[in-house]
């Protein structure tokens, strides 16, 4: 298969568990590398592997996403996750509850008119599309500012920035964090996809993951792109970055622990 320019590009994939999470997290990573990384291998595209790889941390309890995520302060779970592509598709999904993969309904915006949906307008838009109720289990850790995230790179030169959470512990019914917001939570343009993890309003506040973009469109160079955004936060403020660019392997980077991993 062909990109625009006429050249094949080479497959490639980084995943992340979440800033603050350790090594202890690193096999739910891994799997995840690997699952995306079978299909990229058998032809498949970005999308697809980048759903996979998130699906399989979503189902993964050590992280906060799906069946990890956090319990708020009225003892709802409500998740958020979002998909970006190269291309110019962007589908996002927040405070969804009852939905054990909220990454697969973030997806199945991509193709429609509406880019964000919320809280129970999500979940009925699942349920048109078939994506079934069910109850989640969620997390009783008292802890909760990380993510899960998936970019991906296919043979056509597609990039896919995929992102899952399950927030914050004892937060407000209905709060929102970086990760269904473009720009924070992550980016995607023909020239690299970003994905963020950390302290959700303080990623927003920054538009991080826009502004590392910017500066890898006026050829800055990606690791030192991403050591410069880790650099706009105080040391106190968890923050993790993952990127891939329209050619080389990804990268990842944060301020605290993050189990990540890439092939390509």
């Amino acid at each position: 298969m062909m990109d625009n320019v006429g050249t094949i590009s080479s497959p490639a994939i980084v995943c992340h568990g979440g800033a603050g999470h350790s090594a202890k997290d690193q096999p739910g990573v891994d799997a995840a590398v690997e699952a995306g990384w079978n299909i990229l291998q058998s032809g498949g595209t970005a999308l697809d592997a980048a759903l996979a790889s998130v699906v399989i941390m979503e189902d993964d309890p050590a992280l906060n996403a799906g069946t990890g995520g956090r319990i708020r302060s009225d003892g709802s779970l409500q998740l958020d996750a979002a998909v970006m592509t190269s291309n110019g598709q962007y589908g996002a999904i927040t405070c969804i509850q009852q939905t054990k993969n909220p990454i697969l309904v973030a997806a199945k915006l991509l193709d429609e008119k509406v880019n964000i949906l919320a809280g129970r307008g999500a979940r009925e838009f699942a349920d048109s599309i078939g994506i079934d109720r069910e109850d989640v289990e969620g997390s009783l850790k008292p802890t909760g500012n990380d993510t899960v995230g998936a970019v991906v790179r296919d043979e056509t030169g597609l990039i896919v920035a995929a992102s899952s959470t399950g927030g914050c512990t004892a937060m407000p019914a209905g709060r929102i964090g970086d990760v269904p917001l473009i720009g924070a939570g992550l980016w995607c343009d023909e020239r690299v996809g970003i994905a963020a993890t950390g302290i959700g309003e303080q990623i927003t506040l920054k538009m991080s993951s826009v502004r590392i973009a910017d500066r890898v469109a006026e050829g800055h160079d990606l690791e030192e792109v991403l050591k410069w955004g880790i650099n706009q936060y105080p040391s106190d403020v968890e923050v993790g970055f993952i990127a891939l660019a329209s050619e080389g392997v990804g990268f990842g980077l944060a301020n605290t622990k993050m189990p990540w991993a890439s092939k390509g």
